[in-house]
């Protein structure tokens, strides 16, 4: 629908509404996926950035995710209450906390290419056409965050 239509616009056509319910749709698939490790759809992304680089600072995944402090930090304490990370004062830095794997977040790396799949299968999209779907997510959302 072009800016300016006179159309009346409904939730079908809506890309924010197919955005939302498409988020909603896949955190319901992840839901069950996880839960056998004791880990919201949130705490795995934490994961998957400590998977590609350990020992950053809260600030640094919190930019990564694109969440705050206040979101962040609770969710972080329970996952070092859980085992899957450790969470130590900086020593060139005092006020900034490094969050690091321990031996349990690093083994559930290799639990996280059964996720993926299943998320594949669930979603009925080639690689391919996912591949291209994140590109044009990824598009859209920089293109927001600039308007924003």
């Amino acid at each position: 629908m072009s800016q300016g239509s006179t159309d009346t616009p409904t939730l079908s056509n809506l890309l924010c509404y197919a955005l939302y319910s498409s988020s909603l749709a896949m955190s319901r698939v992840y839901r069950p996926l996880l839960a056998g490790l004791s880990l919201t759809y949130p705490q795995y992304l934490v994961l998957m950035v400590l998977w590609t680089q350990d020992g950053l600072t809260v600030s640094d995944i919190g930019e990564s995710l694109s969440l705050n402090s206040a979101t962040l930090t609770p969710l972080l304490k329970r996952m070092e209450t859980t085992g899957y990370i450790h969470r130590a004062r900086s020593s060139d830095d005092e006020r900034q906390v490094v969050v690091s794997l321990t031996g349990k977040g690093q083994q559930t790396r290799h639990e996280s290419a059964r996720i993926m799949a299943c998320i594949s299968e669930a979603s009925g999209l080639s690689d391919k056409k996912m591949a291209e779907m994140c590109l044009q997510l990824n598009s859209l959302r920089d293109h927001l965050n600039q308007t924003a």
